[in-house]
């Protein structure tokens, strides 16, 4: 990490190989700060591993209570993480008892603090004890709160529902959880009694720690009498006895069990899991279900779900959001028996819904988007401290509007072709483009008003430049068969300090004629005066970038002019066109435009002098 990094120190509740939403969340988050740049940290629970970076570090707990762990040194271990980390911002997740430790040393309250709010502690009607022990939490909490420049909730149902967080939803900021996108999950064979029975007709799973909250006596109870049905329930808890009597008592005489409880798995078991399963079920029947991250992982093996319609949870939004599952009323066994029922025998809405997961998370629940979301607060809260410039040698700048069905495919060929960053400048979508953009690891500006094509451009150059890049690569993604050809366009004209690419077409009689009046009245042998397919190297990204090429309305003629009012060398390449490409220039669409456009380009060149040669 350079020196100059944002630094920031995440006070969590645990962290893998511990097996949990927040975990995987915290893990995930992390990982994606740090290929960003942000030099993160975390101080959990749990005994350290050999394994452990250094940038993680665990405090052993002595105890529980009330499913609350006691670290009895967590105090003193958050007061050293920031003598040595020196944090810029403090990243508190709660629920977490622990967090509060903060609101008692000094030198954490000279530190900015964000609040992710995964949770509630819900004054629970099923648990005595945790009603009790909330009423001395609660103040803690509130000064936490208090306490807190930015709070995140996880979806706008939790937000709106939250009782702890009515008085500060002047900080809160909904940023919805994300996911790790980029790794994939391979294929692992499941242990023998991991695996279904030979003669189940619908697979139903459901994972979660065994507590009094995840309602699986509701799920057990749905699928008992349900023929051709078996429900797996992998995780471990304090009920582990008391559902497989509930199993045994559900249990027709002389039949199988519907259900069956797994015990603790493994991440790859988990993933088989999810990945040999039909339906994924949550039956959480409190709003200490505030997400259900597990819903996401369910999403990426194209699985439908189905969920509690828990008032005030994020559950069910999730799952409207994405439209990847169903939801019933909770505690309801006949609604879960019914809803199970139909899609056991609607086969295409069972598909259908399964395919739409895949492609919400793409739109709304990668951990990219999330990670870019929380960093612009960091850097709010904490201004100026960001990794020093460093001197690059290639950026490609895409300038894109409404490309959601082809951008994920423009920045993995490009990936593909070259190990240079991309820049995505988002004019104004209005679909999901910046979203997957961001999911395929790309960097996105998006421009508070709607600008031109050359603004685009050019907000992508000036990027490039204020980073210290040496060239850029600039991409209109209309033209989607530009990208294979960054190799031939980057080894060409190696002396140019500009190259334009230019691709042999069937074009409109009317730009064929604008391009020969261009040539005549500007002195440059060009044969595209508009494409958007360019190399500027340093000489020439000074010249774009600046106040003078600001003004220009389109960058065609204008730029050309400027390039060569600063003795720069322009050379165009031509290049092999891979697919179909249509006539993109609405400046030519009729004789009216084209004269007014070649008017305009008279009168610069007159004011930039006689036309010479390049």
């Amino acid at each position: 990490m350079h020196s100059g990094a944002l630094r920031v120190l995440h006070i969590g509740k645990f962290y893998p190989p511990y097996r949990g939403g927040m975990e995987v969340f915290l893990s995930d988050l992390i990982a994606a700060q740090r290929a960003q740049g942000i030099d993160a940290h975390a101080l959990v629970h749990g005994r350290p591993l050999p394994e452990d970076p250094p940038w993680l570090e665990r405090v052993p707990v002595q105890f529980n209570m009330v499913y609350a762990p006691i670290a009895l040194g967590f105090r003193s271990a958050l007061g050293r993480a920031i003598r040595r980390i020196r944090p810029d911002v403090l990243h508190l997740h709660m629920p977490n008892n622990s967090a509060l430790w903060a609101l008692t040393l000094p030198s954490a309250r000279q530190v900015p603090w964000v609040v992710h709010w995964h949770s509630d502690v819900v004054v629970s009607n099923i648990k005595w004890s945790v009603a009790l022990a909330y009423l001395v939490y609660r103040p803690f909490e509130q000064a936490l709160l208090e306490r807190a420049q930015q709070v995140f909730a996880t979806s706008p149902p939790y937000l709106e529902a939250s009782p702890a967080l009515r008085a500060w939803h002047s900080k809160c900021e909904v940023v919805p959880l994300g996911i790790d996108l980029a790794t994939p999950h391979p294929a692992t064979p499941l242990r023998e009694e991991l695996s279904w029975r030979t003669n189940t007709r619908l697979r139903l799973l459901s994972i979660g720690r065994l507590t009094y909250y995840k309602g699986f006596e509701t799920l057990i109870c749905a699928v008992a009498t349900l023929p051709g049905v078996e429900l797996l329930i992998a995780g471990e808890g304090e009920l582990q006895e008391s559902l497989e009597a509930l199993i045994r008592t559900t249990t027709p005489p002389g039949a199988s069990p519907a259900a069956r409880l797994l015990g603790s798995v493994s991440e790859e078991e988990k993933h088989a899991l999810l990945h040999s399963c039909h339906i994924f079920c949550l039956a959480s029947r409190e709003r200490t279900e505030a997400f259900g991250i597990v819903l996401l992982e369910a999403m990426q093996h194209a699985r439908p779900s189905i969920v509690t319609d828990l008032p005030g949870s994020g559950m069910p939004w999730v799952v409207a959001q994405a439209k990847a599952g169903l939801h019933v009323p909770f505690e309801d066994v006949e609604s879960w028996r019914s809803t199970i029922a139909r899609l056991q025998h609607d086969n295409a809405l069972r598909e259908r819904l399964g395919a739409a997961g895949p492609h919400a998370l793409q739109r709304y629940f990668g951990i990219v988007p999330c990670e870019r979301s929380l960093a612009r607060h960091y850097r709010y809260l904490a201004p100026g401290r960001v990794a020093p410039a460093e001197r690059h040698s290639l950026m490609i700048v895409i300038c894109t509007r409404n490309h959601e069905e082809s951008i994920a495919h423009l920045i993995h060929r490009v990936r593909t072709l070259t190990d240079a960053p991309v820049l995505v400048v988002d004019n104004r979508s209005t679909d999901a483009t910046c979203h997957i953009a961001e999911n395929c690891g790309a960097k996105v500006i998006r421009p508070l008003l709607g600008m031109t094509t050359w603004g685009s451009l050019q907000t992508g150059i000036r990027y490039a430049v204020a980073h210290g890049y040496e060239s850029v690569v600039t991409i209109d993604a209309d033209g989607r068969y530009e990208v294979e050809e960054i190799g031939a366009l980057l080894i060409s004209h190696k002396d140019a300090d500009l190259v334009l690419g230019f691709f042999p077409e069937k074009h409109s009689r009317v730009r064929l004629f604008a391009w020969q009046w261009f040539r005549w009245v500007t002195g440059f042998p060009l044969r595209d005066f508009v494409s958007g397919f360019c190399l500027y190297r340093r000489a020439a990204l000074r010249v774009a970038a600046s106040a003078d090429a600001t003004l220009l309305d389109y960058q065609d003629i204008g730029m050309l002019l400027l390039m060569r009012s600063a003795a720069l060398r322009i050379a165009e390449v031509e290049l092999s066109m891979h697919t179909a490409k249509v006539d993109r220039s609405k400046m030519f669409q009729s004789w009216r435009n084209a004269w007014r456009y070649a008017a305009v380009s008279a009168l610069l060149c007159i004011a930039h002098g006689r036309p010479r040669p390049f």
